[in-house]
């Protein structure tokens, strides 16, 4: 498999809310030797089903195979890869970044540029809430990569289909 087949794919589940779910959905992957790089998983609005947002990278024939293996098993309702499809995506991160009072300036006039929240100031530090697309993210981290970024989490990549078709 060349890299030139390699996507980031994000699939959507609709499951049902019982113990074990996320183990088995993760061995299907697993066993095709697909890498799970993000997984959230959230309630829906009936208690009966949970939702599940995963990244991954890989061919699109080896995920169009995890996809109908997913759909078989018992406790999935759909799989669906987003790949592609016009849908609505955001992250949420929380990065921690040294901040001298001399940089102090810089590092504000960055967060403000993209919409950052201030949840934390210290003498040295200061901690942003940002959310938004991957890409955001990621220009985030690096444009504050260079005062050094002692603390990052992300939360995983939230997708939900735009209109009333819902997945």
């Amino acid at each position: 498999m060349s890299d030139q087949n390699i996507l980031q794919h994000t699939i959507s589940l609709l499951v049902n809310n019982k113990p074990g779910v996320l183990i088995r959905i993760a061995l299907v992957f697993s066993r095709r030797g697909y890498n799970l790089e993000s997984v959230v998983v959230s309630p829906s609005n009936d208690p009966k089903y949970s939702r599940m947002s995963l990244v991954a990278s890989g061919d699109k024939e080896t995920l169009d195979q995890i996809i109908k293996q997913l759909n078989k098993l018992v406790d999935v309702v759909h799989a669906t890869d987003h790949t592609g499809d016009v849908t609505l995506e955001r992250e949420l991160a929380l990065i921690k970044v040294c901040c001298p009072a001399s940089k102090r300036g810089e590092i504000l006039q960055i967060a403000d540029h993209f919409k950052c929240r201030s949840l934390d100031i210290t003498d040295d530090t200061m901690t942003f809430e940002v959310t938004g697309s991957t890409e955001k993210l990621n220009s985030m981290h690096m444009m504050l990569d260079k005062y050094g970024i002692l603390e990052s989490i992300r939360t995983g990549k939230l997708v939900m289909m735009r209109g009333k078709i819902e997945t």
